[in-house]
């Protein structure tokens, strides 16, 4: 997110990013499975971040209207999915944290995250007109 978004680096790391969640949502997709009873969350929290990269890279590819849009926020809304998911998975193995209600860490990336997509969308965003 930090470097230009044109041709380039950007583009560089979109394709690192798009290919790692690849890898991630299989090996989630497979995880998932093999410990259905204890992990079945892992399962539709991976369909969803993984549609979710799907829908913010294929806009790029097909310059779809509003492509922009929905770049920013399947990509962010992705970064979220994957944050739960490691938050839900790992806060019941850290000290004082595991104290606190898992579904605080169920929520709080969304919370966090969600303004800060309207935030990037309304940079980067078409701007509106104002009646002077």
């Amino acid at each position: 997110m930090a470097s230009k978004k044109k041709k380039g680096k950007h583009t560089v790391s979109g394709e690192i990013y798009h290919w790692s969640y690849v890898l991630v949502f299989i090996t989630a997709l497979v995880m998932s499975i093999i410990h259905w009873q204890k992990s079945q969350y892992l399962f539709y929290i991976a369909l969803f971040s993984y549609g979710l990269v799907l829908f913010g890279y294929l806009a790029v590819k097909k310059k779809w209207k509003n492509w922009l849009g929905a770049h920013i926020g399947g990509i962010l809304g992705s970064y979220i999915g994957i944050v739960t998911t490691t938050l839900v998975v790992n806060i019941p193995r850290i000290p004082v944290l595991n104290e606190l209600p898992i579904l605080l860490f169920w929520f709080l990336p969304t919370i966090i995250g969600t303004p800060f997509i309207f935030k990037v969308g309304n940079q980067y965003g078409p701007k509106k007109e104002g009646n002077f």
